[in-house]
């Protein structure tokens, strides 16, 4: 798959389209075979326990394949989850969290594909999901 954006410009699409979360993730790698991000982790992040909530978790796997299926199609910000499951693996410690993307099918109205989700210090992931987008036509 061609890649169509650069981190340079999903940093500033997710910058000047969400505004209200970008602050919380760093891209770590973009290219034709993977994608993967960085989430920082605040105490808003937790829940009781000590450990990251779920709807955090879900949030980094609908982040992550939004912008790695946005990085082959271009910038259509009208571009849609219509499917999202996720298991929870492990307990995730406190700190930040990293992702990474696998796109496995994409066709003209849909994104198919994973995201898997580490816990720094954790070798093994702590969540799995699995997503589908749809595409919007021109």
């Amino acid at each position: 798959m061609q890649q169509l954006m650069t981190k340079e410009s999903l940093d500033k699409f997710l910058n000047e389209e969400f505004p209200q979360v970008s602050k919380n993730f760093k891209i770590l790698d973009v290219n034709d075979q993977s994608f993967s991000m960085l989430m920082y982790i605040t105490e808003e992040h937790l829940r009781p326990g000590a450990t990251v909530s779920g709807p955090t978790m879900f949030l980094l796997a609908d982040v992550t394949f939004y912008l790695a299926t946005l990085s082959i199609i271009g910038p259509k910000s009208l571009t849609v989850t219509t499917n999202c499951s996720i298991n929870f693996l492990r307990k995730p410690n406190e700190k930040n969290l990293t992702s990474k993307a696998r796109i496995l099918k994409l066709g003209k109205t849909l994104s198919v594909g994973d995201v898997l989700i580490y816990s720094e210090d954790i070798d093994e992931p702590v969540a799995h999901a699995s997503l589908t987008y749809s595409i919007p036509q021109k």
